[in-house]
């Protein structure tokens, strides 16, 4: 497949096909980048048995591995690892879609595969809803669905930065190897500075797309906030095929406030106990990162008792500031009239 504006290479969507209803299908190449990756990439040191099952597997990505093969790969963290992967790829191959696969996987006790899976699934789903769009905020938005951010909050002011990238300037002042070498001798190095995504810098977006590094502005009435709510939006349409209107707020305004939803475990504890009315410490409160309302734009889509009321949509972080926010909860936790 192509599209208007390549970005996030590495989720192999241009390898993916299309459904007739829209849906992405898993196609040998797709599931064949994963063998490439580190984890499944048998080292110098990897036994024979290891070696021979990624070579099958790269030459017929579906056929099928029996349990005796598996458990001849002579390393423990390897055979791990491929455990996992054969997981993912039995529950991707078992469904006619990636988008059914991945709504499957919410409607049971246990998840079933590994949450970095997981995240590889909605982040190429969300490649796939945004495909032809030119915004560098909304997907710079669409970040947040598929990888973990760190949040600060200075001066009122709400910003996410991609944990991953915090963690690695951290460590390197943003110099890579040469970053790691510096401070392992105490050598003083300027503090990393990562530029949040404004209207000057957001052409070079699609420059460092996999970089990961522009901080996002999620403060009510900023590009950023606005953009997750758009990006939320289209997420709701493609999998449940309901029209709504998403705006970010600063609090909660309705006297009729009748449903919530929270995209993270703080989130919902946080509207759980101002819904019942309970006292929430200002430290808590601030944890709230993003407050939104959400309408559906035909009443009929909602639930009877709930129509006329708003619904609103937390984002929250945990007290050690980092913030995960999960989709999937927009699936089955919003007041429908029909199950999505």
């Amino acid at each position: 497949m192509t599209s208007h504006q390549d970005f996030w290479a590495s989720s192999g969507f241009t390898l993916l096909e299309r459904s007739a209803d829209g849906g992405l299908v898993a196609t040998d190449a797709w599931l064949s980048r994963f063998l490439d990756r580190e984890e499944l990439l048998p080292p110098d040191e990897a036994g024979p048995a290891e070696r021979h099952l990624h070579a099958r597997l790269q030459a017929k990505p579906r056929l099928r591995v029996e349990a005796t093969e598996l458990a001849a790969v002579e390393d423990a963290d390897a055979r791990e690892n491929w455990t996992h992967f054969l997981r993912f790829r039995d529950r991707v191959l078992a469904h006619p879609t990636l988008e059914a696969c991945y709504a499957s996987l919410f409607r049971e006790a246990e998840v079933g595969i590994a949450p970095p899976f997981v995240d590889a699934l909605a982040q190429v789903i969300v490649r796939g809803i945004l495909d032809g769009t030119d915004d560098p905020w909304l997907c710079r938005a669409a970040e947040l669905l598929f990888r973990k951010q760190r949040v600060s909050t200075e001066g009122g002011v709400v910003l996410a930065a991609d944990a991953a990238t915090v963690e690695v300037f951290s460590e390197t002042g943003g110099f890579g190897n040469m970053g790691r070498l510096l401070r392992s001798q105490d050598v003083a190095m300027e503090p990393p500075k990562m530029d949040v995504l404004s209207r000057e810098n957001a052409p070079i977006y699609f420059m460092r797309d996999e970089l990961f590094s522009f901080l996002l502005d999620l403060t009510p009435g900023r590009e950023g906030a606005a953009a997750l709510a758009q990006v939320l939006e289209k997420w709701i349409g493609h999998f449940l095929g309901v029209a709504t209107t998403i705006e970010p707020v600063g609090r909660v305004q309705d006297a009729r406030w009748r449903w919530h939803v929270g995209l993270d475990v703080d989130s919902t504890a946080i509207l759980n106990a101002l819904y019942q009315g309970e006292t929430v410490a200002p430290e808590d409160h601030e944890r709230l990162a993003a407050l939104f309302i959400l309408q559906f734009r035909n009443p009929e889509d909602v639930l009877p008792q709930i129509r006329g009321s708003a619904v609103y949509i937390g984002l929250g972080f945990r007290p050690d500031r980092t913030l995960k926010l999960k989709p999937q909860n927009l699936l089955g936790n919003l007041p429908l009239a029909r199950a999505g």
